[in-house]
């Protein structure tokens, strides 16, 4: 290796050689006592809150000793309230800081206990450091803050650490900052919704708050019961300060819904309406499809086969063959193209203001209920069943799009967090993308104004 010092750089070839300019460097560094130096040492390894006792090298990593300053000592690290010292626990521990050049740093320190009345016997706090954590706050938010950019297998490789311990490092970042942001205080607009994030019907729940784009609460589970968790955790008081709530038409969201914010309007996604037209659409386009080929009408049934996208595709997406294969639709199959013009003039619903659209679904109703098409009638009922919240979203046009939009980033996200054996880790990393937590890099960039 080479060491490079104020000079000129000195090459360290074998492992007596390498000794005697560590031992040299730790010389220099022991004879050093000026305060000024200790400081620059504090804020260096982001020793925050301690004061620089010692240093030396150890191996290839550089030792601090130091310890805390007295208004930080004698903690409970759950209340943070001052407490009567039990004993000194098992001697002092290490905490790994951020590097220093090419030399790993270790933070050593006295790790006594402290009896709290609430908590019992606890490991007394550090202040540069997390509860349960081996590391250093700064160490811990600069591998937070990368996660979010990089692959895993870069985060590992740079910090030397295993996947398993960026999970642990991420749960223990992210609670303490919504402790300091509170992200369910303010809420008056928010979207739920249920996003997948592993195979065999893994879902998570979601709340985004509609005013501030950002995500608020996240939890393993779709049902009553998981969703019920977030207004126990919201309270009366807040719950009783929503206004609208967004969803899908899911049973599940509804009922708690009502139950526990029962002023709040709910308003049911547009784009889930739709794709229950959709769906009705191909249903009636099987039917005609297999009504064809029982009837030996193999040319029918080819061109209505190929019908399945264009049906279902916006007018002013098709291309040119789509469009012209819409244009014979009429004479192809009636029963079809009647469904083709129930569908569009459902979705032309939701682009009329609130009165006329209204009025517009009142005749959208009725029509697919005579339309003899078994799909629509059922169709019909459905809508009939969410008027009141469909009607709420043509009157405040409050929609699923910042839900849907950020759940694509979750789906990305799934894909880092791969090799985590729990949901934590993923909702971890979905508050710092989309929570706006405000986690940044450790490090303070220097002003332009102070270079020459």
């Amino acid at each position: 290796m080479t060491w490079r010092g104020a000079s000129v750089p000195i090459a360290v070839g074998g492992g007596s050689a390498r000794r005697w300019v560590t031992s040299r460097i730790c010389n220099n560094l022991a004879g050093v006592n000026d305060v000024r130096w200790k400081k620059v040492c504090e804020a260096a390894f982001g020793v925050h809150g301690a004061r620089v006792r010692d240093i030396w090298f150890e191996g290839t990593a550089v030792v601090l000793a130091v310890e805390p300053r007295a208004r930080f000592r004698q903690r409970c690290p759950e209340c943070g309230f001052r407490c009567p010292g039990y004993d000194q626990g098992s001697g002092p521990r290490l905490w790994r800081a951020m590097a220093f050049g090419t030399f790993d740093v270790l933070v050593q320190a006295p790790a006594p206990r402290v009896e709290c009345k609430r908590h019992g016997v606890v490991v007394a706090s550090v202040p540069w450091a997390r509860h349960r954590s081996g590391f250093t706050r700064d160490f811990e938010d600069q591998v937070a803050w990368l996660t979010q950019f990089l692959p895993k297998s870069r985060v590992v490789e740079f910090f030397h650490i295993d996947w398993a311990t960026v999970g642990a490092i991420l749960h223990r970042v992210v609670q303490e900052r919504l402790v300091v942001t509170r992200p369910l205080d303010g809420l008056r607009r928010i979207g739920i919704d249920e996003v997948s994030f592993r195979k065999g019907h893994k879902y998570l729940t979601v709340v985004y708050d509609h005013d501030t784009g950002r995500l608020v609460w996240a939890a393993e589970g779709r049902d009553s019961e998981t969703l019920g968790r977030f207004f126990d955790e919201l309270g009366p008081r807040r719950a009783n300060a929503l206004t609208h709530v967004s969803a899908d038409a899911a049973s599940w969201i509804s009922s708690v819904v009502r139950k526990r914010a029962k002023q709040a309007v709910l308003c049911i996604d547009p784009f889930h309406v739709v794709a229950w037209a959709n769906e009705a659409l191909d249903e009636v386009r099987r039917g005609v499809w297999n009504a064809a080929r029982r009837e030996g009408s193999r040319e029918e049934a080819t061109s209505l086969k190929g019908m399945r996208y264009v049906v279902v595709k916006n007018p002013e997406n098709l291309s040119e063959s789509q469009a012209r294969k819409l244009s014979v639709l009429e004479r192809l199959n009636r029963p079809l193209y009647r469904a083709y013009l129930l569908k569009e003039a459902l979705r032309q619903v939701f682009a009329l203001k609130s009165l006329e659209g209204a009025k517009m679904l009142e005749g959208w109703r009725k029509w697919a209920q005579r339309s003899r098409l078994k799909p629509f009638v059922k169709l019909g009922r459905r809508i009939a069943r969410h008027m009141d919240g469909i009607k709420a979203t043509l009157e405040h046009r409050l929609t699923q799009g910042l839900t849907e939009s950020n759940n694509k980033e979750v789906g990305l996200l799934n894909r880092i967090a791969h090799g985590f054996h729990s949901a934590a880790p993923l909702i971890a990393l979905m508050f710092l993308k989309l929570g706006k937590l405000g986690i940044r890099l450790p490090s303070t960039p220097i002003s332009t104004h102070c270079l020459p």
